[in-house]
Protein backbone atom coordinates (compact mmCIF):
# COMPACT_ATOMS: atom_id res chain seq x y z
CA UNK A 1 0.00 0.00 0.00
CA UNK A 2 3.13 2.61 1.06
CA UNK A 3 4.60 1.75 -2.28
CA UNK A 4 1.76 2.25 -4.50
CA UNK A 5 1.03 5.62 -2.93
CA UNK A 6 4.59 6.62 -3.35
CA UNK A 7 4.60 5.64 -6.46
CA UNK A 8 1.63 7.58 -7.45
CA UNK A 9 2.83 10.73 -5.86
CA UNK A 10 6.23 9.78 -7.89
CA UNK A 11 3.74 9.83 -10.93
CA UNK A 12 2.07 13.17 -9.88
CA UNK A 13 5.45 14.78 -9.61
CA UNK A 14 6.67 13.49 -13.28
CA UNK A 15 3.51 15.20 -14.71
CA UNK A 16 3.97 18.34 -13.20
CA UNK A 17 7.25 18.40 -14.03
CA UNK A 18 6.40 17.80 -17.81
CA UNK A 19 3.57 20.44 -17.94
CA UNK A 20 6.08 22.70 -17.04
CA UNK A 21 8.58 22.04 -19.53
CA UNK A 22 5.25 22.08 -22.09
CA UNK A 23 4.54 25.21 -20.37
CA UNK A 24 7.80 26.89 -21.48
CA UNK A 25 7.65 25.48 -24.83
CA UNK A 26 4.43 27.81 -24.96
CA UNK A 27 6.29 30.87 -24.18
CA UNK A 28 8.99 30.26 -26.44
CA UNK A 29 6.62 29.50 -29.49
CA UNK A 30 5.04 32.72 -28.27
CA UNK A 31 8.66 34.42 -28.50
CA UNK A 32 9.07 32.72 -31.89
CA UNK A 33 6.56 34.44 -33.39
CA UNK A 34 6.87 37.76 -32.20
CA UNK A 35 10.69 36.94 -33.95
CA UNK A 36 8.97 35.75 -36.87
CA UNK A 37 6.34 38.54 -37.39
CA UNK A 38 9.30 41.36 -36.59
CA UNK A 39 10.76 39.48 -39.67
CA UNK A 40 13.99 37.95 -38.03
CA UNK A 41 12.89 34.18 -39.14
CA UNK A 42 14.75 33.92 -42.05
CA UNK A 43 12.43 30.28 -43.40
CA UNK A 44 8.91 30.85 -45.11
CA UNK A 45 5.95 31.12 -42.92
CA UNK A 46 4.60 27.40 -44.30
CA UNK A 47 7.94 26.30 -42.58
CA UNK A 48 6.97 28.55 -39.79
CA UNK A 49 3.75 26.88 -39.37
CA UNK A 50 4.71 23.20 -39.58
CA UNK A 51 7.59 23.27 -36.97
CA UNK A 52 5.16 24.98 -34.63
CA UNK A 53 2.62 22.15 -35.39
CA UNK A 54 5.22 19.90 -34.95
CA UNK A 55 6.12 20.69 -31.62
CA UNK A 56 2.57 20.62 -30.49
CA UNK A 57 2.22 17.05 -31.70
CA UNK A 58 5.20 16.63 -29.85
CA UNK A 59 3.60 17.53 -27.17
CA UNK A 60 0.65 16.39 -27.50
CA UNK A 61 2.18 12.67 -27.74
CA UNK A 62 4.68 13.33 -24.62
CA UNK A 63 1.14 14.35 -23.04
CA UNK A 64 -0.41 11.05 -23.85
CA UNK A 65 2.55 8.82 -22.50
CA UNK A 66 2.68 10.64 -19.40
CA UNK A 67 -1.15 10.81 -18.70
CA UNK A 68 -1.76 7.08 -19.53
CA UNK A 69 1.26 5.96 -16.87
CA UNK A 70 3.28 4.44 -20.63
CA UNK A 71 6.50 6.47 -19.28
CA UNK A 72 6.67 4.12 -16.16
CA UNK A 73 8.16 1.45 -18.60
CA UNK A 74 11.07 3.56 -18.90
CA UNK A 75 14.31 3.00 -16.66
CA UNK A 76 13.61 6.57 -16.46
CA UNK A 77 10.26 7.53 -16.17
CA UNK A 78 10.59 11.33 -16.45
CA UNK A 79 12.18 11.16 -19.81
CA UNK A 80 14.20 13.12 -18.78
CA UNK A 81 17.28 12.83 -21.58
CA UNK A 82 14.78 12.45 -24.39
CA UNK A 83 13.00 15.22 -23.60
CA UNK A 84 16.09 17.65 -23.42
CA UNK A 85 17.77 15.94 -26.17
CA UNK A 86 14.27 16.75 -28.11
CA UNK A 87 14.48 20.71 -27.18
CA UNK A 88 18.20 20.75 -27.88
CA UNK A 89 17.22 19.62 -31.39
CA UNK A 90 14.40 22.19 -32.08
CA UNK A 91 16.02 25.06 -30.69
CA UNK A 92 19.20 24.42 -33.01
CA UNK A 93 17.25 23.94 -36.11
CA UNK A 94 15.80 27.21 -34.53
CA UNK A 95 18.62 29.29 -34.29
CA UNK A 96 19.87 28.11 -37.86
CA UNK A 97 16.81 30.37 -39.01
CA UNK A 98 17.55 33.40 -36.66
CA UNK A 99 20.73 34.58 -37.66
CA UNK A 100 20.00 38.30 -36.23
CA UNK A 101 18.12 37.32 -33.37
CA UNK A 102 20.48 34.00 -32.36
CA UNK A 103 21.84 35.75 -29.53
CA UNK A 104 18.82 36.43 -28.02
CA UNK A 105 17.64 33.02 -28.17
CA UNK A 106 20.68 31.56 -27.07
CA UNK A 107 20.05 31.24 -23.63
CA UNK A 108 17.26 28.69 -23.83
CA UNK A 109 20.37 26.29 -24.43
CA UNK A 110 20.82 27.09 -20.85
CA UNK A 111 17.62 26.77 -19.56
CA UNK A 112 16.80 23.36 -21.35
CA UNK A 113 19.88 21.80 -19.81
CA UNK A 114 18.57 23.23 -16.36
CA UNK A 115 15.46 20.74 -16.81
CA UNK A 116 18.01 17.94 -16.45
CA UNK A 117 20.40 19.62 -13.75
CA UNK A 118 18.42 17.61 -10.89
CA UNK A 119 17.99 14.57 -12.90
CA UNK A 120 20.25 13.42 -15.50
CA UNK A 121 23.81 11.94 -14.29
CA UNK A 122 26.66 14.07 -14.55
CA UNK A 123 28.17 12.19 -17.39
CA UNK A 124 25.07 12.58 -19.32
CA UNK A 125 24.43 16.10 -18.53
CA UNK A 126 28.13 16.94 -20.02
CA UNK A 127 27.37 14.42 -22.94
CA UNK A 128 24.36 16.64 -23.80
CA UNK A 129 26.81 20.28 -23.03
CA UNK A 130 29.03 18.60 -25.51
CA UNK A 131 26.47 18.37 -27.89
CA UNK A 132 25.11 21.73 -27.79
CA UNK A 133 28.65 23.38 -28.04
CA UNK A 134 29.33 21.37 -30.96
CA UNK A 135 25.85 21.50 -32.70
CA UNK A 136 25.79 25.43 -32.07
CA UNK A 137 29.69 25.45 -33.88
CA UNK A 138 28.69 23.45 -36.85
CA UNK A 139 26.33 25.43 -37.44
CA UNK A 140 28.22 28.58 -37.30
CA UNK A 141 31.06 26.89 -39.32
CA UNK A 142 28.56 25.54 -42.29
CA UNK A 143 27.13 29.65 -42.16
CA UNK A 144 30.82 30.36 -42.92
CA UNK A 145 31.58 27.64 -45.10
CA UNK A 146 28.49 29.24 -47.54
CA UNK A 147 29.81 32.67 -47.00
CA UNK A 148 26.50 33.28 -45.12
CA UNK A 149 27.72 34.20 -41.50
CA UNK A 150 27.09 38.01 -41.72
CA UNK A 151 29.42 39.02 -38.18
CA UNK A 152 31.91 35.98 -37.93
CA UNK A 153 33.28 38.28 -34.80
CA UNK A 154 29.77 38.24 -33.26
CA UNK A 155 29.44 34.43 -33.82
CA UNK A 156 33.10 33.68 -32.27
CA UNK A 157 32.02 35.64 -29.24
CA UNK A 158 28.61 34.05 -29.25
CA UNK A 159 30.63 30.26 -29.56
CA UNK A 160 33.04 31.82 -26.38
CA UNK A 161 29.98 32.45 -24.83
CA UNK A 162 28.25 29.62 -24.93
CA UNK A 163 31.37 27.75 -24.05
CA UNK A 164 31.66 29.11 -20.65
CA UNK A 165 28.13 28.74 -19.53
CA UNK A 166 28.16 25.05 -20.64
CA UNK A 167 31.42 24.71 -18.65
CA UNK A 168 30.14 26.71 -15.74
CA UNK A 169 26.69 24.33 -15.46
CA UNK A 170 28.71 21.36 -15.64
CA UNK A 171 31.06 22.33 -12.94
CA UNK A 172 27.64 23.66 -11.01
CA UNK A 173 26.21 20.21 -11.66
CA UNK A 174 28.88 18.32 -10.27
CA UNK A 175 28.45 20.83 -7.64
CA UNK A 176 24.73 19.85 -6.70
CA UNK A 177 25.04 16.42 -7.32
CA UNK A 178 27.75 15.54 -4.79
CA UNK A 179 26.36 17.88 -2.96
CA UNK A 180 23.12 15.81 -3.18
CA UNK A 181 24.94 12.40 -2.63
CA UNK A 182 26.10 13.76 0.95
CA UNK A 183 22.80 14.73 2.00
CA UNK A 184 21.48 11.93 0.85
CA UNK A 185 24.11 9.98 2.60
CA UNK A 186 23.25 12.09 5.85
CA UNK A 187 20.04 11.01 5.39
CA UNK A 188 19.90 7.35 5.36
CA UNK A 189 22.77 7.79 8.37
CA UNK A 190 19.98 9.64 9.73
CA UNK A 191 17.65 7.61 8.72
CA UNK A 192 19.29 4.13 10.38
CA UNK A 193 20.01 6.10 13.58
CA UNK A 194 16.05 6.71 13.78
CA UNK A 195 15.65 3.07 13.13
CA UNK A 196 17.84 1.89 15.94
CA UNK A 197 16.32 4.96 17.97
CA UNK A 198 13.16 3.65 17.32
CA UNK A 199 13.89 0.10 18.55
CA UNK A 200 15.34 0.77 21.45
CA UNK A 201 12.51 2.88 22.39
CA UNK A 202 10.27 0.11 21.30
CA UNK A 203 12.62 -2.17 24.16
CA UNK A 204 12.78 0.12 26.46
CA UNK A 205 8.46 0.30 25.99
CA UNK A 206 8.26 -3.44 26.48
CA UNK A 207 10.70 -3.37 29.45
CA UNK A 208 8.18 -0.95 31.33
CA UNK A 209 4.93 -2.95 30.33
CA UNK A 210 6.48 -6.08 30.51
CA UNK A 211 7.37 -8.31 34.51
CA UNK A 212 10.81 -9.61 34.28
CA UNK A 213 10.67 -12.60 35.43
CA UNK A 214 8.05 -13.62 33.78
CA UNK A 215 7.80 -12.55 30.50
CA UNK A 216 3.86 -11.44 31.17
CA UNK A 217 2.44 -7.81 31.24
CA UNK A 218 3.16 -6.05 34.73
CA UNK A 219 -0.09 -4.47 36.46
CA UNK A 220 0.38 -0.65 35.26
CA UNK A 221 0.11 -1.64 31.23
CA UNK A 222 -2.82 -4.30 32.11
CA UNK A 223 -4.68 -1.68 33.49
CA UNK A 224 -3.90 0.32 30.85
CA UNK A 225 -5.13 -2.04 28.22
CA UNK A 226 -7.98 -3.38 30.41
CA UNK A 227 -9.29 0.69 30.75
CA UNK A 228 -8.94 0.91 26.75
CA UNK A 229 -10.93 -2.68 26.01
CA UNK A 230 -13.67 -0.97 28.62
CA UNK A 231 -13.41 2.45 26.51
CA UNK A 232 -14.26 0.61 23.04
CA UNK A 233 -16.72 -2.20 24.85
CA UNK A 234 -20.03 -2.66 22.69
CA UNK A 235 -23.49 -2.49 24.50
CA UNK A 236 -23.76 -6.65 23.50
CA UNK A 237 -20.06 -7.19 24.92
CA UNK A 238 -19.41 -9.20 28.01
CA UNK A 239 -15.63 -9.61 28.99
CA UNK A 240 -14.44 -12.48 31.03
CA UNK A 241 -11.72 -10.58 34.17
CA UNK A 242 -10.33 -13.21 36.91
CA UNK A 243 -8.37 -12.89 40.02
CA UNK A 244 -5.59 -16.07 39.84
CA UNK A 245 -3.63 -16.73 43.06
CA UNK A 246 -1.00 -19.33 42.86
CA UNK A 247 -2.06 -21.56 46.01
CA UNK A 248 0.79 -21.91 49.00
CA UNK A 249 3.24 -20.25 47.06
CA UNK A 250 4.72 -18.54 50.56
CA UNK A 251 5.21 -22.11 51.69
CA UNK A 252 6.95 -23.02 48.48
CA UNK A 253 9.54 -19.96 49.09
CA UNK A 254 9.89 -21.24 52.53
CA UNK A 255 10.66 -24.67 52.05
CA UNK A 256 12.40 -24.28 48.77
CA UNK A 257 13.72 -21.19 48.54
CA UNK A 258 13.04 -18.19 45.83
CA UNK A 259 14.92 -19.57 43.30
CA UNK A 260 12.27 -22.49 43.22
CA UNK A 261 9.03 -20.07 43.54
CA UNK A 262 10.59 -17.88 40.72
CA UNK A 263 10.66 -21.18 38.72
CA UNK A 264 7.02 -21.90 39.63
CA UNK A 265 6.05 -18.47 38.85
CA UNK A 266 8.06 -19.10 34.73
CA UNK A 267 5.70 -22.21 35.09
CA UNK A 268 2.47 -20.58 35.62
CA UNK A 269 3.12 -18.02 33.14
CA UNK A 270 4.29 -20.73 30.42
CA UNK A 271 1.57 -22.82 31.05
CA UNK A 272 -1.16 -19.73 30.65
CA UNK A 273 0.78 -18.77 27.27
CA UNK A 274 -0.57 -22.71 25.94
CA UNK A 275 -3.86 -22.48 27.34
CA UNK A 276 -5.24 -18.55 26.18
CA UNK A 277 -6.00 -17.23 22.98
CA UNK A 278 -4.01 -14.47 20.97
CA UNK A 279 -5.53 -11.42 22.03
CA UNK A 280 -6.25 -12.70 26.02
CA UNK A 281 -4.29 -10.32 28.25
CA UNK A 282 -2.47 -11.74 31.14
CA UNK A 283 -0.65 -10.31 33.67
CA UNK A 284 1.31 -10.40 36.85
CA UNK A 285 -0.74 -8.49 39.15
CA UNK A 286 1.46 -8.65 42.02
CA UNK A 287 3.71 -11.58 43.83
CA UNK A 288 2.08 -14.69 42.78
CA UNK A 289 -1.12 -13.09 41.82
CA UNK A 290 -2.18 -12.79 38.05
CA UNK A 291 -4.56 -11.25 36.28
CA UNK A 292 -6.59 -12.80 33.18
CA UNK A 293 -8.91 -10.64 30.72
CA UNK A 294 -10.42 -12.37 27.50
CA UNK A 295 -12.40 -10.00 25.44
CA UNK A 296 -16.16 -11.05 24.15
CA UNK A 297 -16.75 -13.99 26.29
CA UNK A 298 -19.70 -15.15 29.13
CA UNK A 299 -20.01 -17.06 31.70
CA UNK A 300 -19.54 -20.43 30.28
CA UNK A 301 -17.00 -19.75 27.95
CA UNK A 302 -14.59 -18.32 30.52
CA UNK A 303 -15.36 -20.53 33.45
CA UNK A 304 -14.14 -23.54 30.94
CA UNK A 305 -11.20 -21.28 30.09
CA UNK A 306 -9.96 -20.74 33.59
CA UNK A 307 -10.92 -24.35 34.88
CA UNK A 308 -8.53 -25.21 31.39
CA UNK A 309 -6.15 -23.26 33.05
CA UNK A 310 -6.11 -24.75 36.41
CA UNK A 311 -5.98 -28.11 35.57
CA UNK A 312 -3.15 -27.32 33.20
CA UNK A 313 -1.08 -25.94 36.12
CA UNK A 314 -2.09 -28.40 38.60
CA UNK A 315 -0.75 -31.29 35.89
CA UNK A 316 2.64 -28.97 35.27
CA UNK A 317 6.22 -30.96 36.80
CA UNK A 318 8.63 -29.00 38.45
CA UNK A 319 12.48 -30.69 38.47
CA UNK A 320 13.03 -30.28 42.45
CA UNK A 321 9.97 -30.01 43.78
CA UNK A 322 8.55 -32.70 45.30
CA UNK A 323 5.90 -33.06 48.01
CA UNK A 324 4.18 -29.38 46.89
CA UNK A 325 1.57 -30.29 44.34
CA UNK A 326 0.78 -26.74 41.86
CA UNK A 327 -2.12 -25.60 42.12
CA UNK A 328 -3.93 -22.15 41.77
CA UNK A 329 -7.43 -20.50 42.69
CA UNK A 330 -9.60 -18.25 40.37
CA UNK A 331 -11.68 -15.47 41.04
CA UNK A 332 -14.16 -14.78 38.08
CA UNK A 333 -16.41 -11.96 37.38
CA UNK A 334 -17.92 -10.79 34.10
CA UNK A 335 -17.74 -6.74 33.44
CA UNK A 336 -19.83 -5.09 30.98
CA UNK A 337 -20.04 -1.87 29.21
CA UNK A 338 -21.15 0.55 31.94
CA UNK A 339 -19.11 -1.57 34.33
CA UNK A 340 -16.48 0.16 35.86
CA UNK A 341 -12.44 -1.55 35.78
CA UNK A 342 -12.20 -1.09 39.89
CA UNK A 343 -15.48 -2.19 40.87
CA UNK A 344 -15.47 -5.57 38.58
CA UNK A 345 -11.41 -5.96 40.32
CA UNK A 346 -13.47 -5.99 43.22
CA UNK A 347 -16.33 -8.54 42.25
CA UNK A 348 -13.16 -10.74 41.21
CA UNK A 349 -11.26 -10.34 44.32
CA UNK A 350 -14.02 -11.25 46.48
CA UNK A 351 -14.67 -14.55 43.88
CA UNK A 352 -11.18 -15.27 44.63
CA UNK A 353 -11.56 -15.35 48.40
CA UNK A 354 -14.15 -17.50 48.30
CA UNK A 355 -12.21 -20.08 46.22
CA UNK A 356 -9.68 -19.88 48.77
CA UNK A 357 -12.43 -20.19 51.89
CA UNK A 358 -13.58 -23.63 50.14
CA UNK A 359 -10.38 -25.35 50.13
CA UNK A 360 -8.21 -23.61 47.17
CA UNK A 361 -7.54 -24.93 43.84
CA UNK A 362 -10.52 -24.47 42.56
CA UNK A 363 -12.39 -21.54 40.39
CA UNK A 364 -14.94 -19.44 42.23
CA UNK A 365 -17.60 -16.58 40.13
CA UNK A 366 -19.10 -13.48 40.98
CA UNK A 367 -21.67 -13.11 37.89
CA UNK A 368 -24.23 -11.42 40.17
CA UNK A 369 -24.62 -7.82 39.01
CA UNK A 370 -23.30 -8.54 35.44
CA UNK A 371 -26.12 -10.04 33.19
CA UNK A 372 -24.55 -13.45 32.98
Amino acid sequence: MNRQVTRNALQKLLIKRFLLAAGTYALLLLLVWVAILGGYFHGSLTTALISTALVILCQGALAWVFFSGRNKRFADPGLTEFQVLLALGWHTWLLANLQQARGTFLMFYALILMFGLFHLRRRVLVRCAVLVFFSFGALNLWEAWQQALPDPGLAAIQVCALLVILTWLCLYASYVQVSRLRIRKRRFALQAHQDTLRGMMQQLEDLVATDELTGLYNRRHFLRLASNELTLMRADQRHGLALIDLDNFKRINDRHGHATGDQVLQVFAAVAGACLREGDVLARYGGEEFVLLIPESNAERFSACCERLRLAFASAELAGLVGSNLSLSVGMTLISMNDGLDEALHRADQALYMAKRDGRNRCAAAWEGTDA
